[in-house]
């Protein structure tokens, strides 16, 4: 056999190649990815109390999910340049990475959900000035929606987020330049929740709130008990805790939207309650924190799914429990006894 003769303009060649490939796999897979997303969302929504998402749903969901791909993938390339001269000059793009993730999900929203995210309570929000500590908003995590309908706050902040997110593309690399916090779920996570603690207290001190779904994970049907992360931080740093209730209507995905603009159809908006700040001092109970932020959060929200069968057994064994027994209920008391 012939030997190679390795040039090094033929080892360049190579490489350019190998890079060209694994760039056009990369955002080949901004195409490809969304459709993991249409199955989780799917997933989220698949339940007899609930329901279900029709085929325009299910591609609502999917082109939601490359435009949200799709537009910080393009922002994030355009903003490597900076980030690589800052890593020599002394400064970074987290500020120009978040306009990229709020105007990627305000489009996103604008165009698949609804024209206008309502927002009540805006008096509750806390200034953005930048003062320390800052504060920590926690809100209900039900759909992907939330992660777009959140930047209608108009309020700069660093995500808790699972680390496999930062491969995603577009969207990890946005969130990488825009330094967010990402922790490990799974296996031994010891260190990963240390190293979340001290980057969360490290962006209080700054100034720079934080953003926590203190569920930690989606749920549409079920309301799931807050977990711990958020209170400890907000104790720690003696925080203000901003409860934030996000309302789904439960036809974002089904409704026609945008194409029932044509005709003058109605739409259903995204509603986003602001809650009055909790002030967290230290020698104050977790569990009281929780309490208080899960009462205000889901105080303005429509019962749904489990809900609504466990309101609906409430009230027919309270509406029954005074009523004597007739007919077949007699016969059916009989045979037990």
């Amino acid at each position: 056999m012939a030997a190679i003769n390795l040039t090094p303009e033929l080892i360049i060649s190579a490489l350019n190649n190998v890079i060209l490939k694994a760039f056009v796999l990369y955002v080949s897979s901004a195409f490809l990815l969304p459709i993991l997303s249409v199955l989780q969302e799917r997933r989220i929504w698949k339940s007899h109390l609930l329901p279900s998402l029709s085929p325009f749903g299910l591609l609502k969901v999917f082109l939601f999910n490359v435009i949200w791909m799709g537009g910080t993938l393009v922002g994030g390339l355009l903003l490597i340049p900076k980030f690589m001269l800052g890593k020599f000059l002394g400064f970074d793009c987290q500020y120009e990475a978040h306009l990229v993730e709020r105007i990627t999900g305000k489009i996103c929203c604008l165009l698949f959900i609804c024209p206008k995210v309502e927002i009540r309570g805006v008096e509750n929000l806390p200034p953005n000035d930048g003062s320390s500590p800052a504060p920590i908003y926690v809100a209900n995590h039900a759909s992907q929606v939330d992660l777009s309908v959140v930047y209608s706050l108009g309020r700069r902040f660093k995500w808790i987020s699972k680390d496999s997110v930062r491969y995603l593309p577009g969207v990890g690399l946005i969130m990488t330049l825009s330094q967010h916090i990402f922790i490990k779920r799974t296996g031994k996570n010891k260190k990963s929740i240390s190293n979340l603690f001290e980057q969360c207290d490290e962006a209080i001190q700054s100034g720079l709130p934080v953003f926590f779904f203190p569920q930690g994970t989606r749920r549409m049907s079920v309301r799931l008990p807050f977990k711990d992360g958020a209170y400890k931080v907000a104790l720690d740093n003696e925080s203000q805790l901003i409860p934030v209730s996000i309302e789904i209507p439960l036809t974002c995905w089904n409704s026609l939207y945008p194409l029932c603009l044509l005709w003058g159809g109605s739409v259903d908006n995204v509603v986003l309650t602001v809650h009055k700040p909790i002030q967290a001092k230290k020698g104050m109970e977790k569990e009281e924190l929780k309490k208080k932020t899960y009462d205000a959060i889901f105080s303005v929200l429509p019962l749904v799914g489990e809900e609504v069968k466990e309101l609906k057994k409430k009230t027919y064994d309270a509406i029954f429990s005074v009523l004597p027994l007739v007919g077949e209920e007699v016969k059916e008391f009989k045979k037990r006894k």
